[in-house]
């Protein structure tokens, strides 16, 4: 019972996460928020078992992280 209460909490953090991404202007937020978003997911995915899985989100989750940010360099930082 209690794995099923985590994996609820998870699942949790990762709907209000994505309401931040959603709404919030300043971009470079997004981002950071956008890697706490993968972090979680890797965590439900070694919950779930899936360590594979988990590993491949965590590599895709920093190199995107990485490429936004150096995207975010070039233009400009709030969202209009």
């Amino acid at each position: 019972m209690s794995s099923f209460l985590v994996e609820a909490i998870l699942l949790l953090a990762l709907i209000s996460i994505t309401l931040v991404i959603i709404f919030d202007k300043d971009l470079v937020s997004v981002v950071v928020v956008y890697c706490a978003f993968s972090f979680v997911t890797m965590f439900l995915y070694i919950i779930m078992g899936a360590p594979d899985v988990a590993f491949t989100e965590a590599v895709i989750g920093v190199i995107s992280t990485i490429y936004f940010i150096m995207t975010l360099k070039s233009i400009d930082r709030r969202c209009k």
